[in-house]
């Protein structure tokens, strides 16, 4: 997992919850980085998984929630950065949408080893937009965050329902209906 996932997670840790509980968190996980990461640095996602589960038991938050509102937190950082890519788009389905087909395109040419999760577009229309996601990480709700925070830019609403697909959450449905 690239750098830039786990520099923002640690600094959304110490916006949320103060520079302590990034210290605590680090300090209560077995990182081989010791919690020192470089946005084009590769770490190991057991990393991730140590750090979210010490932040749930530290503050009570599920894991499920924490990713929710990290990816909320990731949007932001995209829009800051690669502002001018999202405003080439006129509305939030045709953005997502063009998650594969574009924007993972996009980030391979800046982080070539990436491992980025999969979005199969099933059905699209103007207002509507059924995706599955496929990725041995379960991180689906920290794409949902990035959905929501996808509306909230083009000043829309959705309503976004997931489906587990199969049970670890590896491949989840999403029925996007834009209102």
């Amino acid at each position: 997992m690239k750098g830039i996932v786990f520099a923002e997670f640690l600094d959304l840790v110490e916006n949320k919850f103060g520079l302590e509980m990034v210290d605590k968190i680090i300090n209560q996980s077995n990182l081989k980085s010791q919690g020192a990461y470089t946005s084009v640095g590769t770490y190991d996602f057991s990393e991730m998984l140590q750090l979210l589960q010490n932040l749930s038991n530290n503050t009570g938050v599920s894991t499920d929630n924490l990713l929710l509102t990290y990816g909320e937190h990731f949007f932001d950082v995209l829009k800051q950065n690669y502002g001018a890519m999202l405003s080439s788009y006129k509305d939030p389905i045709s953005l997502l949408s063009s998650v594969e087909s574009h924007i993972h395109v996009e980030v391979k040419k800046i982080y070539p080893n990436a491992e980025l999760p999969t979005f199969e577009v099933l059905e699209k229309s103007k207002s509507k937009l059924i995706m599955i996601y496929k990725s041995s990480r379960a991180m689906y709700n920290f794409g949902l965050g990035l959905m929501h925070k996808t509306f909230e830019y083009f000043n829309a609403s959705a309503e976004i329902v997931l489906e587990k697909i199969k049970e670890d959450g590896t491949e989840v449905k999403f029925l996007i209906t834009k209102n």
